[in-house]
């Protein structure tokens, strides 16, 4: 069951889409949703090193930027606000001043679901977004996270990428407790050089969504994942990849995790991270 979606306004472009897929879900679960704008000075206020007599110029630079990330929040709260209006969903603002992930994490815990975009979070497309920021926010606890597109998509494909470790398996569970898309067609693939490992893998996952009342295609593939998911996930059409990860050292050192990492820099599909 899912009541309380939390809503990340990054960029304009990014908070559109991700406000449009949250009023999405909350009409079919009957859920509320909470508007969250960050506002990192901090961020905004670095400006790397500082020439000797730039200071004022520096001063006027830091300012500007702060003014700009305030009035995109304005308009990235009005437009949340009408579009929820509209629909009839339930809402509220939020807004945090300070470290974002710590006030992510605070409100995480009360909220079923996070949404956000793939490559926008806290900067409101002021500065540039910091390396690997997606992968950051998995890994502080903030999960289940549904990562979405530029532009809002409607999810008819939906694409499992299974790996056999515990943390894919759970990322599955979520999913399908979840029932995001329940009507979505679901394909799971997984990817091994052995064929018997690959296919006992895919018996028991696709075991496991029939009894939550889906009807997965399987396939296996004998490349490596990391070199191969992205190709596959556009071949097919997915509109969405079920991705499970490891939380543990941003993701690295683990095919999984490696796998994780390499889809959230360059994904352009949207994404479900749950683990």
């Amino acid at each position: 069951m899912m009541k309380r979606i939390l809503v990340g306004l990054g960029s304009l472009e990014y908070a559109r889409s991700a406000t449009a897929k949250a009023i999405e879900l909350a009409k079919s679960h009957d859920a509320e949703l909470t508007g969250l704008t960050l506002l990192d000075i901090d961020r905004l206020d670095d400006l790397g090193p500082i020439p000797m007599g730039a200071g004022e110029a520096a001063r006027e630079l830091k300012d500007s930027r702060i003014d700009r990330a305030k009035e995109i929040i304005r308009q990235e709260q009005e437009y949340f606000t009408a579009a929820c209006e509209k629909a009839g969903v339930a809402f509220r603002l939020q807004n945090e001043t300070g470290d974002p992930l710590s006030a992510l994490v605070s409100l995480t815990r009360y909220h079923d679901l996070v949404i956000c975009g793939l490559q926008s979070f806290f900067e409101h497309g002021v500065v540039d977004e910091p390396i690997d920021e997606l992968a950051k926010l998995v890994q502080e606890g903030i999960r289940p996270l549904l990562a979405v597109a530029e532009k809002d998509r409607p999810i008819n494909n939906v694409l499992i990428a299974y790996s056999g470790s515990m943390e894919s398996a759970k990322t599955i569970k979520q999913f399908a407790h979840l029932r995001l898309w329940p009507k979505a067609k679901m394909k799971i693939v997984t990817f091994h050089d052995d064929r018997e490992i690959g296919a006992e893998r895919l018996a028991e996952v696709a075991q496991y969504c029939r009894a939550h009342g889906y009807e997965p295609e399987t396939d296996w593939v004998a490349k490596p994942p990391i070199e191969a998911l992205l190709p596959y996930a556009y071949d097919w059409g997915a509109d969405l990849i079920v991705l499970g990860n490891s939380a543990k050292s941003l993701l690295l050192r683990r095919i999984l995790g490696e796998t994780a990492l390499h889809v959230m820099r360059n994904s352009s599909l949207p994404l479900f991270l749950a683990q």
